[in-house]
């Protein structure tokens, strides 16, 4: 019986433990982490430190994690260009600064990315309360 107390006993604190310390590592933005609102607009700068997109948006998974980002390409003035996605793992952040390691060639091969699908919805309008895709109007 007393075993089974001190078991019990353990688990508690051990739970409660591990319960404040995942509370406490939210309380704060930490030094590697960047705001999404942020990232959004942001520049984006090759090795020789020239601006070669800025960011679109941000593709999460249905986990919440960040999958691609969207890079608006190629634009003078909000005239022109495309959009090609890059994996969030290629972007260096330094100073709440965005570095890639690929040139405005290799950006410029890449394929064009589509923020939309209208055959089932995805990335029109807001996101439904349900969370699957916006219905089609009948």
């Amino acid at each position: 019986m007393n075993k089974i107390i001190a078991a019990t006993g353990l688990a508690i604190v051990m739970a409660a433990s591990l319960g404040s310390s995942a509370f406490a590592a939210d309380t704060m933005i930490q030094a590697d982490q960047m705001r999404a609102n942020k990232i959004i607009g942001s520049s984006v700068y090759d090795r020789q430190n020239q601006n070669v997109a800025s960011v679109k948006d941000l593709i999460l998974d249905k986990d919440g994690k960040i999958v691609d980002v969207v890079l608006s390409y190629g634009s003078t003035a909000g005239i022109g260009g495309k959009y090609v996605a890059v994996s969030f793992g290629s972007l260096k952040l330094n100073n709440n600064r965005l570095t890639l390691d690929q040139t405005k060639d290799q950006l410029a091969a890449l394929p064009q990315y589509k923020l939309e699908d209208k055959a089932t919805g995805s990335g029109e309008g807001a996101v439904p309360p349900t969370g699957g895709h916006a219905s089609k109007p009948n």
